[in-house]
């Protein structure tokens, strides 16, 4: 027997009084008359920023249009023609180092805290922490109100598996001296393109 299993069994046979899981299925969680509108207000107010993409127009001109110094894009997603970098195809995760804009797929968003659920479609994840600058594709129709709704839609559906994240604008933290700074674990800023029906 390890320790591990050793220390566990010895927790084990001290419980003394065990509870049942409490009965969520009545909680009463916050709703909105208009999710997308409270989507929108959250990524805002975490630093994020949402445009809503019109029926028919380009979505990789509207990408240059806002990074147009980018040199480094990455994705996967077939309708983006401006990626220079595949994270299908490179060989390790830190061959996405240097990636200006990543693009990535949102399956739906969270109106009560910006949350995106981000299901891993591509071979290396790093995509998604590791670019200065995030772009998420995400239909306009997807947004749920709280994250009780959300985590009942969560599906592992892919030939990746078992891995996926919910990201909520950009990276930041004011841990240090309490300043706030952009970009500290992942991106330096997030974009949300809300698409079409």
């Amino acid at each position: 027997m390890s320790n591990k299993d050793d220390i566990l069994k010895r927790y084990r046979a001290n419980v003394r009084e065990k509870y049942d899981m409490p009965d969520l299925s009545d909680i009463k969680a916050t709703t909105y008359p208009n999710p997308l509108v409270q989507f929108v207000k959250m990524t805002e107010m975490v630093g994020g920023q949402v445009i809503e993409v019109d029926p028919g127009r380009d979505i990789n001109v509207l990408i240059k249009e806002l990074f147009p110094d980018a040199n480094e894009i990455a994705s996967n997603l077939p309708e983006i023609s401006i990626a220079t970098r595949n994270p299908d195809t490179v060989d390790r995760a830190r061959d996405l180092n240097g990636t200006d804009v990543g693009i990535i797929r949102g399956k739906f968003g969270v109106a009560e805290n910006a949350c995106i659920w981000i299901p891993q479609t591509m071979k290396e994840k790093a995509v998604c922490f590791i670019s200065e600058n995030l772009i998420i594709l995400l239909p306009k129709s997807q947004i749920v109100n709280n994250m009780h709704e959300a985590y009942k839609r969560i599906e592992f559906d892919n030939e990746y598996g078992g891995y996926g994240t919910f990201i909520s604008g950009p990276s930041k933290t004011a841990d240090i001296a309490q300043v706030l700074v952009m970009g500290a674990q992942a991106a330096r800023s997030a974009t949300v393109l809300l698409l079409p029906e």
